[in-house]
């Protein structure tokens, strides 16, 4: 059942963190900190609002462990990449700590919520600190405030549905871009994901707290709204409300801005929402809608819940309502059990939908999920094999899919500098392709025309026009 941190439960934590506040003023210098996320937008998004606790408490913050008094890694579980660089990570702060035994260490997000993690955190990483769940994130004022007036070793990792806490301060990491989380955890236990397990159920935010987010966002300067949920799609299912209404509300706000969201799920992809996109011009005409195989046996083993029949019926209608969408999705090369011919499947889908581009992976096991016990008699160069393959069968298809923009104006939001700082900006088009571009920094934060000069398999180059 989801738990709404209630307002008393907010007050306690603002306590302890002017508790937190009154303690460090009386230092010196100000204290430093430095906090890393690894993974997805969601975790960027959390790590906005850890910085934005720290802020309010009296932090600074600094570029590198090197020198900080606290140093915290908010984390991902999704990949076992992550996870080994999180360990590499720690293992490397030991001489720090050595050296300055009061800074202080901390660990949160996705891969401390799996057992096996915290018992290998708490026998091989002892200077470690303080370990916290993503359902604990609202308790940082106070467990702060334990270590700097105790000392002591703390894990908490409370075991729940999930939560959600409204009202944290927020330091954005952009002026130009806002993430706003509209739902979190996911319900659909996708055989090879282990977010289910780490996240939590489906929760979805009051609409009016993500009105009341956005509004704010829009009003200090924000031009692009990022909507943040495992499964954006099913938003409002627990409110009843839904994806499209949250799209037409926001749609509604005063303002120069435009809206994306990720990530979707392809069976709550709806004829409603594409309807609704295609009515709301500041929605973004991209679709990430991500199919991870062509095969009806595959997406059965992996617990998709649609077909590959369903997935073309959606992808048609995409085209026929919103003809200049862009569609990319993800795609998992080799999952267990999948055969060259299962895999060919997978290549015909891709030849049909035709994406302007893809997310390639191949299989990773995660521990606790069923994909990981599922015998896998495919080697490893095999698979290999197979991905290059689809790498070469997506990158002719791209090619032409970015070509047909050359000699169309687009309107982009112009992000920042590009690849050469001195003479290119960058920015994002309405189907979510990136644009590098001519112009001055004053362009930075604004929607521009830019005519298309040359496309290449995952960018476009253009000049600016009046």
């Amino acid at each position: 059942m989801t738990s709404r941190i209630t307002a008393e439960e907010l007050s306690l934590q603002r306590g302890f963190s002017d508790k937190v506040s009154e303690l460090l003023s009386s230092r010196e210098s100000p204290p430093t900190a430095y906090v890393h996320t690894f993974g997805c937008q969601q975790n960027v998004s959390d790590g906005e609002k850890i910085k934005g606790m720290l802020a309010y408490m009296g932090y600074g913050f600094c570029d590198s462990p090197e020198g900080a008094d606290l140093v915290i890694f908010n984390t991902c579980a999704v990949r076992e990449n992550a996870e080994d660089r999180v360990f590499g990570n720690l293992g490397a702060l030991k001489h720090n700590k050595n050296a300055r035994p009061d800074m202080i260490i901390g660990v949160c997000g996705c891969m401390v919520e799996q057992e096996h993690i915290v018992k290998r955190i708490k026998r091989s990483f002892p200077h470690v600190d303080m370990v916290f769940g993503t359902n604990a994130l609202h308790t940082l004022p106070e467990l702060l405030y334990r270590q700097l007036t105790e000392r002591k070793r703390e894990f908490y990792i409370p075991k729940n549905d999930g939560v959600i806490a409204e009202g944290l301060p927020i330091r954005r990491e952009s002026k130009i871009k806002a993430s706003v989380p509209i739902m979190y955890g996911c319900n659909n236990f996708c055989s090879y994901c282990i977010v289910p397990y780490v996240r939590g159920r489906e929760r979805s935010r009051e609409l009016s707290d993500i009105i009341s987010e956005v509004e704010s966002a829009v009003k200090n300067g924000a031009r692009e709204i990022l909507l943040l949920g495992q499964n954006v799609n099913s938003y409002g299912k627990d409110l009843g409300t839904s994806f499209p209404e949250l799209l037409r509300r926001i749609n509604a706000i005063d303002g120069e801005f435009k809206i994306c969201y990720m990530s979707s799920h392809p069976k709550d992809a709806t004829r409603e929402l594409v309807d609704t996109i295609a009515k709301c011009e500041k929605v973004t005409r991209h679709f990430h809608l991500p199919v991870q195989s062509g095969s009806n046996r595959i997406l059965e083993l992996m617990n998709r819940h649609y077909t590959r029949e369903d997935y073309l019926r959606i992808t048609e209608y995409i085209r026929e309502k919103i003809p200049d969408a862009a569609l990319t999705s993800d795609v998992i090369v080799g999952f267990p059990g999948e055969t060259y011919e299962e895999f060919g499947e997978t290549l015909s889908l891709i030849r049909e939908v035709k994406y302007d581009s893809l997310y390639t992976f191949i299989f990773s096991p995660r521990k606790g999920t069923k994909a990981a016990a599922m015998d896998d008699p495919v080697s490893a160069e095999e698979k290999g094999k197979w991905f290059r393959e689809l790498l070469d069968v997506q990158s002719e298809i791209g090619r032409g899919m970015y070509e047909k923009y050359v000699g169309k104006t687009l309107r982009v939001l112009c992000e920042g500098t590009g690849r050469s700082k001195d003479t290119l900006l960058t920015g994002h088009t309405a189907q979510d392709v990136i644009v590098d571009f001519d112009g001055g920094k004053e362009l930075i934060g604004r929607f521009v025309n830019v005519k298309i000069e040359q496309a290449f398999d995952w960018i476009l180059v253009g000049k600016t026009i009046e």
